[in-house]
């Protein structure tokens, strides 16, 4: 199974691991946050960042690891891509949480398919969303009933 190791400007990679857990309680040793502090050197970020990495391959036994991070180009980014040894790590860039969610659900597939289906859970989760309520809108030239938009 793989391990995904969240690394993002603090405090968001703690929160999304939080909400992970919130859904998927029992994969808690599968998913770890790094949250990358200001002011903060890169070398010394890197460096945590590889400790923690290491302790996630050996709690899961070298599983291959989806690591996720917010932005790219971004300290988070950098270093993520610093901590990749190819093979074992693919690195996804705009994590938000329709995203993660995705990437817990099939954390058992291989590591080349859970990337597919945790970028398209990413995409698909942005949607935009009417902002009035539908008793509030204006009717359309079929909407015999006025009370159609109702529950």
């Amino acid at each position: 199974m793989n391990s995904i190791f969240i690394i993002a400007h603090v405090p968001l990679a703690s929160a999304m691991r939080a909400c992970a857990l919130h859904v998927f309680p029992e994969a808690h040793a599968h998913i770890v946050a790094f949250d990358v502090q200001p002011n903060v050197p890169a070398d010394e970020t890197l460096a945590s960042a590889n400790i923690m990495l290491d302790q996630l391959a050996k709690a899961t036994s070298n599983a291959s690891t989806l690591m996720l991070t917010d932005i790219f180009g971004a300290t988070p980014c950098n270093v993520a891509m610093k901590l990749m040894d190819g093979a074992t790590c693919k690195l996804i860039a705009g994590v938000n949480l329709p995203m993660l969610m995705r990437a817990m659900t099939y954390r058992h597939e291989t590591l080349d398919i859970l990337v597919s289906r945790a970028t398209a859970g990413g995409i698909q989760g942005v949607m935009p969303v009417a902002v009035t309520a539908p008793q509030n809108q204006t009717l359309k030239t079929y909407d015999k009933n006025k009370h159609d938009h109702q529950q």
